[in-house]
């Protein structure tokens, strides 16, 4: 469940222009208005047993003017057993309690809310600096998909956006209770690979319906050579 640059290149860039590009202030804004919005602030969430750092070459790919002020963030998880992993120990933003996950997997919510809790922190103070939450753009592949779908969706503003790679919803309809109106709007773009095999596209696929009842808007993209990246970055 391991992201690398493979994964950005074939599938980042092009989410994270599409979201981070609109954004760009209107010239009749004022100039300290337009100074505020300008900011931007990305955060990065790897897979299980991944890391931050090796995540970092991303931002690289980015050179146009749209992302001159934006500030990249690549945390590492920490490191703790993982039930999937018979309890083996590495970097992981909450337990995991089965692989392949499937669109009936059971949810450790307690975990995940530990870790959304420390994103909820980093947003808070970015937004604190003087961010825009509208400037606010939260992706994550596999484990760290997951968790930035919690995240936005538990987050009590509205975010720039969201971008799941290979997926899946990690909390119950319980949880669900808790999405504020202003987290529904909040953008969201999903991706998933039709033969993944470590969180399979039934996953991904549960997860649209499900928001849409919630009234969450999300866009679903079917990546037919998703399989094929997981390989390479294992």
């Amino acid at each position: 469940m391991k992201g690398s640059v493979a994964l950005t290149i074939t599938l980042s860039s092009v989410i994270l222009f599409v979201l981070l590009f609109p954004k760009t202030p209107s010239l009749l804004e004022s100039q300290s208005n337009s100074m505020s919005r300008a900011r931007s602030f990305v955060l990065w969430l790897h897979g299980l047993g991944d890391s931050g750092p090796a995540n970092e070459p991303i931002k690289t790919l980015f050179t146009s003017p749209e992302f001159g002020t934006t500030k990249w963030s690549f945390p590492s998880a920490p490191s703790a057993p993982v039930t999937c992993n018979y309890g083996s120990v590495m970097p992981s933003w909450f337990d995991i309690l089965e692989i392949p996950v499937t669109a009936d997997s059971p949810n450790d919510e307690s975990s995940l809310l530990k870790a959304v809790r420390n994103v909820h922190a980093t947003i808070d103070k970015e937004i604190a600096a003087g961010v825009n939450p509208n400037n606010v753009f939260i992706c994550g592949f596999s484990q760290g998909g997951a968790l930035t779908l919690a995240s936005v969706l538990l987050y009590p503003k509205t975010l720039g956006g969201a971008a799941v790679f290979s997926g899946w919803v990690p909390f119950n309809s319980s949880i669900a209770e808790q999405i504020t109106p202003e987290a529904k709007q909040t953008p969201i773009l999903w991706s998933h690979g039709l033969v993944d095999r470590t969180v399979l596209f039934e996953a991904g696929q549960a997860g649209p319906p499900f928001l849409e009842k919630l009234g969450v808007r999300c866009e679903f993209k079917v990546n037919s050579n998703f399989s094929i990246i997981r390989l390479f970055i294992q």
